[in-house]
């Protein structure tokens, strides 16, 4: 029998508080917990997107930064982002360092599920060609940053809510309402 995944439940200020299982978490009235988002690029500067699984939970079939996770309880972030790199994508990262190391956010998707979550977000490196697993990533693509700058702000709506506040706070520009 394979152990459910435990997130790690924080306080407003970030302090772990406790765990819970992840699928008991992200509901209608999900409690604030720790988790990341990773923007992996390749030696040429194209930064790596991809498409949410069409049966995931929470914004299914919307484009998003390249991976996200939890890191579990007690568990090293580095470590985390390692893992589920692996986990999601079949690639190796390096050269891991935060670009928004106090990022959160909260946001409610159609179907009335939030996300409610102290996410740091890091870049990192990879020479891997990615093999996404199908229950994570529906499809990729390596794309110019600046291109996927302008993309989530013309289209919003075709991007995960994350990952449109989190360019928007790297290029300092508005979010598109």
């Amino acid at each position: 029998m394979v152990d459910e995944e435990q997130v790690v439940l924080v306080d407003e200020g970030g302090t772990p508080i406790g765990t819970a299982a992840k699928s008991a978490v992200h509901t209608t009235d999900t409690p604030l917990h720790l988790a990341f988002s990773c923007h992996v690029a390749r030696p040429d500067g194209r930064v790596l997107v991809t498409r949410r699984a069409l049966d995931k939970r929470t914004w299914p079939g919307v484009w998003t930064n390249s991976f996200c996770g939890h890191p579990g309880p007690g568990e090293d972030l580095e470590e985390a982002l390692r893992r589920r790199a692996r986990h999601e994508l079949g690639i190796e990262v390096a050269d891991i360092r935060p670009i928004l190391p106090d990022f959160r956010y909260r946001a409610v998707d159609a179907a009335g599920i939030v996300e409610n979550e102290i996410c740091p977000v890091f870049a990192a490196t990879t020479t891997d060609a990615p093999a996404p697993r199908a229950d994570e990533i529906a499809e990729y693509r390596w794309v110019s940053p600046v291109d996927l700058a302008v993309a989530a702000r013309a289209t919003p709506w075709a991007f995960s809510p994350w990952l449109v506040l989190q360019l928007a706070a790297l290029t300092a520009e508005p979010v598109a309402s």
